[in-house]
């Protein structure tokens, strides 16, 4: 197979300028192919609501995110934790700090100045970029295809993201690619995502937007409390993107999901039944909710829309059982394009310690592609950056080799 001089990393996002940087510190000659005119679109996305770089809490605890992969990544983010990553943002003049629910931002809480300074690093380590280049596969010399043109290179890193946000570049175009090269593949499915509830018109137009909080949400054992917005298909947020995974595998197994809510949180079911049999006097059944039951406007709705017309004929006890363990039905998981972030992918075990494909020498591949999942929260970053740092040294390595 011919060989080229420089190393390329295909996939400008940020596991692929991580990878990109850790190469060209080295020393080595590194030219990053991006699809877009741009890179680190989904970066700049999502630090709009404030770039969540990573988090601090334990190792374990950290490491404990990742589920089924945990141990798989570990020496990875043993290799570059969050407080290397830290470091890393120090570095590029973007100070962090440890917010209340103790994950890492930048001060600045945006992501254009951290890829401002990060770009102006690579160019002075002299990384090249070739931007507006779809990769479509390897011809049979083993040189990368870019549209009509070929490379060759010393060594490849392919950092092509998932399949969510695809207007952003990441459209999963990879997958095919490497099944026709026989490396497994877990099918790409939605994570960090809302899901489908069947409402009533009646509900949806009146709520579609609205958040509901305070809102407990559990599912066969675990509980979160956080964000919960209905939308016009169904309910996304925080809270829910939390059970995202195992309320998926749950669905995609049964056809549907029952996710519980406690509508009045911290109210215990017996305080809630002694103040709901109070006599309601003169008021309405949804003033009564909302006024001695303490119940939201949409808490009430959302009784009314499970419990159906007869809830309002419900005894205190059941009221307060419905408001504290409401029954919702899911019925799909919204679709990938939707999702924050995706499941599925390279399975782990086609690669090396180093990420290296094994049917494949000197092709390695980091962040997203791999089959591993986390929540959000900065574990998602963070697995991205640790996996471009351990794979971009096992480049070095390759290429010394």
């Amino acid at each position: 197979m011919p060989k080229g001089k420089d190393i390329a990393i295909i996939g400008g996002g940020p596991g692929g300028l991580m990878a990109a940087e850790v190469i060209a510190s080295a020393g080595l000659p590194v030219t990053v192919y991006e699809r877009k005119t741009n890179p680190g679109r989904k970066f700049l996305l999502a630090g709009r609501g404030g770039l969540n770089l990573t988090h601090s809490e334990d190792k374990d605890n950290f490491l404990a995110r990742y589920g089924a992969a945990a141990e798989r990544l570990r020496p990875a983010i043993d290799k570059f934790p969050p407080s290397a990553l830290q470091a890393w943002c120090e570095e590029l003049g973007q100070p962090t700090f440890i917010g209340s629910s103790g994950r890492i931002f930048p001060e600045s809480m945006k992501a254009s100045p951290l890829l401002r300074a990060w770009r102006a690093k690579l160019d002075k380590l002299g990384v090249k970029f070739a931007f507006q280049k779809t990769w479509t596969g390897w011809d049979n010399t083993g040189a990368l295809l870019f549209d009509d043109e070929k490379v060759n290179a010393a060594a490849t890193v392919l950092a092509l993201g998932g399949a969510s946000w695809p207007r952003l570049g990441a459209d999963g175009g990879w997958v095919d690619i490497l099944q026709q090269q026989h490396i497994p593949v877990s099918p790409l499915r939605p994570a960090n995502c809302g899901f489908e509830v069947a409402w009533s018109e009646i509900f949806r137009s009146k709520f579609t937007g609205q958040p509901v909080k305070p809102v407990m949400l559990s599912f066969k054992g675990k509980a979160i409390q956080g964000e919960m917005m209905v939308t016009e298909k169904g309910i996304e947020g925080g809270a829910v993107y939390a059970l995202s995974s195992v309320v998926r595998d749950e669905i995609s197994k049964n056809g549907t999901a029952e996710l519980t809510l406690d509508l009045r949180h911290g109210v215990s079911v017996e305080e809630l039944t002694r103040k709901l049999a109070a006599p309601r006097g003169t008021l309405s059944f949804s003033n009564f909710l909302r006024k001695v039951g303490g119940l939201s406007p949409i808490a009430v709705a959302l009784m009314r829309e499970v419990g159906g017309k007869d809830v309002q004929n419900l005894s205190a006890a059941a009221l307060a059982a419905l408001a504290k363990a409401l029954p919702l039905q899911l019925t799909a998981p919204f679709s990938l394009d939707r999702a924050i972030s995706t499941a599925g992918g390279i399975a782990l075990e086609a690669l090396d310690e180093h990420f290296m494909l094994k049917n494949k020498p000197g092709v390695f591949a980091v962040g997203e592609m791999l089959d591993w999942e986390a929540p959000t929260g900065g574990y998602l970053l963070q697995a991205t950056f640790s996996t471009a740092v351990c794979a971009a040294e096992g480049v070095i390595r390759y290429i010394k080799s």
